[in-house]
């Protein structure tokens, strides 16, 4: 079936064809006629699947044949995506699609100027795509007008839930109008997207193209036992593989994002981090060395790596295992993009293996155990002395704690008795000794 045959327009084919796209994918081929129509739409596909055709092609469309003139500071369709790298990602992908068209694209999030989003959205915007916390602050600067929206999607809508933007979701779509076409997308379906969705949605159709919490078919997985002090070496053997073209590596912390880099440095083997604590500059900076291949190695965290869409990510690492099953799910998506194939290695310590329980038995699967190399202990203990000779001593690997119960609180605790009577109390809490006059010094300590 080809993308016409779907519906679309000449100009839409068109700008497919620019871009190298011949037949639709399965998630687009059930979602673009359904919107189309009009209709609201639940759609759950793993990432990298295509979902963002799907629902950029018919939106651009519809808001084509609409032919409505856009007021200052007002737009018609609002895309909402949890990270900024999925927004920019979003935004480029509308720009290309509707090339032929005259619509506007814009987008906005934490990290740039107010200023430049203010000049972007005082002409009105055709498609604005942004992150839930810019878009408020926007609104509420009265910078931004929402009351003209004719499309509204939310994309990867269970991270916006493990984000904890569920307040901010429920207050920007009362700015809404009523009468619009609503679209959701996700990975995954938990009880609370679908909820959200029973809320938002109106008499929805439902596309999903696999399984919920399935991963993807094309990606071969691998997992090794390893305690939390081997890891350091067997990643730096691990990426040492000639055979490795882009790996993007995973940690569940910043400071673990930038140790992985340190020690990745000290072995001779160039990397970038890209996390929360980084400015916008730096993710786009180092996001864009990754693209171009001026890095390899690419150190991320979960939220950071939402919107990551890199051709030719061979491998994926999994540093450390996600404490949240379904962000495994999302990790290994970096790669097998766009009909490749891919590996997905997972490093798994013993305090690790409860998180790996949950993975399969979230995906339905084992993950096949791939021990470690017969000369391990000798090429680990030469990697640690070059990495050392390098940096120095290595940083402390990762140690995870029990989290501790809360004490009971006292609900009618007697107050210790004090031998020296009411008056000593008294002088106590006024900070003198005894009976004698306070001097006014300063306490030490």
């Amino acid at each position: 079936m080809s993308f016409s045959e779907l519906g679309l327009s000449e100009p839409l084919v068109r700008a497919l064809e620019a871009k190298g796209y011949a037949e639709p994918t399965p998630i687009q081929r059930d979602s673009i006629p359904t919107l189309l129509e009009g209709r609201d739409l639940l759609g759950i596909a793993q990432t990298g699947t295509g979902k963002t055709a799907a629902f950029v092609l018919p939106s651009i469309q519809r808001l084509v044949a609409a032919n409505k003139r856009v007021l200052p500071t007002h737009c018609r369709m609002l895309v909402l995506a949890p990270t900024r790298e999925l927004a920019s990602q979003i935004a480029d992908n509308a720009r290309g699609y509707g090339k032929f068209s005259k619509l506007t694209v814009a987008t906005v999030f934490g990290g740039t100027s107010i200023a430049k989003n203010k000049n972007d959205l005082a002409r009105g915007v055709d498609i604005l795509v942004a992150t839930p916390g810019r878009l408020i602050d926007l609104v509420e600067q009265q910078l931004l007008n929402l009351s003209m929206i004719e499309i509204l999607v939310l994309d990867e809508a269970d991270q916006m839930l493990d984000l904890g933007f569920i307040h901010a979701l429920r207050r920007i779509v009362k700015m809404l109008p009523k009468k619009r076409q609503s679209l959701f997308f996700s990975a995954t379906m938990p009880t609370q997207i679908r909820e959200l969705a029973d809320k938002f949605l109106d008499d929805p159709a439902t596309v999903s193209v696999t399984p919920v919490a399935t991963t993807a078919e094309r990606v071969e997985q691998y997992v090794t036992f390893v305690t939390q002090t081997e890891k350091q070496a067997l990643l730096t053997i691990v990426l040492g593989d000639p055979a490795i073209d882009r790996a993007l590596v995973f940690t569940r912390t910043k400071h673990g994002a930038d140790r992985v880099v340190k020690l990745l440095a000290g072995n001779g083997i160039a990397s970038h981090a890209i996390h929360g604590n980084k400015s916008q500059a730096q993710r786009e900076r180092a996001l864009g060395a990754f693209k171009s291949g001026e890095v390899r190695i690419l150190v991320a965290t979960d939220i950071a790596a939402r919107g990551i869409d890199v051709s030719g990510v061979s491998h994926v690492v999994n540093f450390e295992l996600p404490n949240v099953p379904e962000q495994y799910v999302h990790r290994i998506g970096r790669t097998a993009r766009a009909g490749r194939s891919g590996i997905a290695i997972a490093f798994c310590a013993e305090d690790e293996r409860p998180y790996l329980r949950d993975i399969e038995k979230l995906t339905r699967q084992k993950v096949p155990v791939t021990p470690l190399p017969a000369d391990f202990v000798k090429r680990a203990e030469a990697i640690k002395a070059q990495r050392v000779k390098a940096i120095g001593a290595d940083p402390a690997p990762r140690v995870d704690r029990p989290r501790q119960q809360p004490r009971p609180k006292a609900t009618h605790a007697a107050r210790p008795s004090d031998p020296r009577g009411p008056r000593g109390r008294q002088q106590r809490r006024r900070g003198g000794s005894g009976g004698g006059r306070s001097t006014g010094a300063p306490a030490q300590g």
